[in-house]
């Protein structure tokens, strides 16, 4: 039995940098260095909670290409910023249900928010 490569089943990854008033300066800093330095595009500055986003913050979307230099530059930049990191897959419920990684403490997202077997606009 031949089993589907889950790997290219992933088509980019998102990662949402989480804010609040005191922290959006660093986040506004953190924004800056990501534009300057790897290929994303930057989602707007959401300073409400929006879908399953529990508090403020904007998205990061960038190419698997840019994973392994990306994420571990965010490990060691993102200051006290909480980062969700997840994979593209055309399903958001599993990609922020089950197959995210936290940087910093994981926060509750409101999944009943997303799409199970496909993707929502957030």
């Amino acid at each position: 039995m031949s089993e589907i490569d889950p790997v290219a089943a992933i088509s980019g990854y998102h990662a949402h940098v989480y804010y609040d008033a005191a922290s959006r300066a660093d986040a506004a800093a953190l924004r800056e260095a990501l534009a300057a330095r790897f290929q994303v595009v930057l989602g707007r500055w959401r300073d409400e909670p929006v879908g399953p986003h529990p508090q403020a913050m904007y998205q990061v979307a960038f190419a698997v290409g840019e994973f392994p230099r990306l994420v571990p530059w965010l490990m060691l930049h993102r200051g006290e910023l909480v980062i969700l990191v997840h994979p593209l897959t055309g399903d958001d419920y599993e990609d922020h249900a089950h197959h995210a990684m936290w940087l910093g403490a994981k926060l509750p997202l409101k999944l009943h928010t997303l799409v199970r077997g496909g993707t929502a606009v957030v």
